[in-house]
């Protein structure tokens, strides 16, 4: 009767490796069904001449390649709007960590009762619904109504009418709907880094800024990487607020970002092949900026 070999220690069989893949398997079709279809149909649709004529049947689809990307690209519009979305974006972006950060480090200083009271002022923001959020501010900054302007002595002042001053404001509303996700989230890592090392940075004398620089921040850097590229995906298409505080881009299109340009495209132009194509570029753009962005981070030695 032959004694079967032992297995070696540390393997695992192959049934037990497949079995986790085996309980995702349920969640990763319907993931994929839910992403990379509706992915597909808008790379297929931006290589199509697909307007509404073809939508109604007045003429057939007919395929054009890469002539959507062709006439976007040699569009100045574009390339303008692409300048001024990553600008705006890249300042949401910077302008929420940075308050986010700040407010997380306020909130691990200040009694219960403040820091509760910090806490869900805002996470009202952040439930406030963006149509909401943005016609709210609005208000507060009208020329005639808004207290802000009153505050000031402002006067008449309008802030939607030039077009640094509208994304300004533009700007102040997508910073106060998106920094309490960086405050929660940052708080919370805070709250796991050793009280000990926190006290030796305080008994070496260090400040409250050096603190940070030197101790809280390397070691909360994955948590800093997972809420920068949530922040990028946010800001870079932000869509309602522009929409609803500069009346669908400011005058003469002086505040339009990509969403809303390729809305336009699409719903006023019905040029919905070139607006898929405005599409695929915002998706190609955030796919480069969150894998440079990881690999930096590699380069760096950090785990994520």
């Amino acid at each position: 009767m032959s004694r079967s070999s032992p297995r070696p220690l540390g393997s695992r069989p192959a049934r037990s490796q497949k079995a986790p893949w085996l309980y995702l398997a349920p969640a990763l079709v319907v993931l994929g069904g839910l992403l990379l279809y509706p992915i597909y149909q808008l790379g297929l649709i931006s290589l199509f001449k697909y307007t509404q004529a073809q939508v109604s049947g007045g003429e057939p689809t007919t395929f054009e390649g890469f002539g959507n990307y062709a006439t976007l690209f040699s569009d100045s519009q574009f390339w303008q709007v692409l300048l001024a979305t990553v600008v705006f974006a890249a300042a949401c972006v910077v302008s929420t960590l940075a308050v986010g950060c700040a407010l997380a480090v306020l909130l691990t200083r200040v009694r219960a009762v403040p820091r509760l009271a910090l806490m869900l002022a805002a996470l009202g923001a952040w439930a406030t619904p963006a149509v909401t959020g943005s016609t709210v501010w609005l208000f507060l900054f009208d020329a005639d109504f808004g207290p802000v302007n009153r505050v000031l002595g402002l006067g008449d002042y309008s802030w939607t009418y030039g077009r640094f001053s509208a994304f300004l404001l533009v700007l102040l509303e997508v910073v106060w709907c998106s920094f309490p996700f960086v405050m929660v989230t940052v708080y919370a890592g805070i709250r796991s880094v050793p009280g000990e090392v926190l006290e030796a940075a305080a008994l070496d004398g260090a400040s409250q800024w050096r603190t940070w620089r030197s101790v809280l921040a390397p070691m909360l850097r994955p948590i800093l990487v997972v809420v920068t590229i949530q922040s990028v995906i946010w800001d870079f298409k932000v869509f309602t607020q522009i929409y609803v505080m500069t009346n669908g881009g400011g005058i003469a299109g002086q505040n339009l970002v990509l969403n809303v340009y390729a809305y336009q495209q699409v719903f006023a132009s019905s040029q919905y092949g070139l607006g898929s194509a405005i599409g695929v570029v915002m998706l190609l753009i955030l796919l480069a900026v969150t894998l440079m962005y990881l690999r930096l981070l590699r380069r760096q030695g950090e785990e994520l």
